[in-house]
């Protein structure tokens, strides 16, 4: 999975998945994210997508993990 290709939308969604799987959205971890890309919101998505996948193997949406969560906004 390409994650350069997905919508803006759908790198949201999935990263806010994967921060509530990986439950490390705590402010060091974030901080050290946004090192990483210099504060924009799309490289942060992406970056934290590929930390997920680098421990997950595919995209949050994808996992009985995250088909469980319901988001407030999902679209």
């Amino acid at each position: 999975m390409d994650i350069n290709k997905l919508p803006i939308r759908k790198l949201q969604i999935e990263s806010s998945l994967a921060l509530e799987i990986l439950k490390n959205a705590d402010n060091n971890s974030l901080w050290t994210v946004n090192k990483k890309v210099d504060h924009d919101s799309t490289l942060f998505y992406g970056q934290v997508l590929t930390i997920f996948m680098e421990k997950y193997g595919k995209l949050p949406s994808e996992t009985e993990m995250g088909k469980k969560i319901k988001l407030i906004y999902p679209e």
